[in-house]
């Protein structure tokens, strides 16, 4: 179950609540019996584990066999004379 953060609009106070998606929000401060309002927070999502990454993503295919062109032929090097 989420947990959902409020705040009071008269004392200021933060409240955190254990909720159901489908519980109403709380309305009602429980320290001064102000009116709250619902927060945005982060969530608090962690991967742990391994395999998580490329390992584990996803299964290997077949390696594909890629074609490659033939080596280019060179013909006889030429050298040319030292000058002195």
């Amino acid at each position: 179950m989420p947990l959902y953060a409020y705040n009071c609009q008269s004392c200021g106070k933060e409240h955190e609540a254990i909720q159901k998606f489908s519980d109403p929000p709380i309305k009602k401060c429980p320290s001064c019996g102000g009116r709250l309002e619902k927060k945005i927070t982060s969530t608090a999502f962690q991967l742990k584990g391994g395999g998580w990454y490329k390992d584990g993503y996803s299964s290997p295919g077949p390696e594909k066999k890629t074609e490659t062109a033939p080596p280019k032929k060179e013909g006889p090097k030429k050298t040319e004379p030292k000058k002195d």
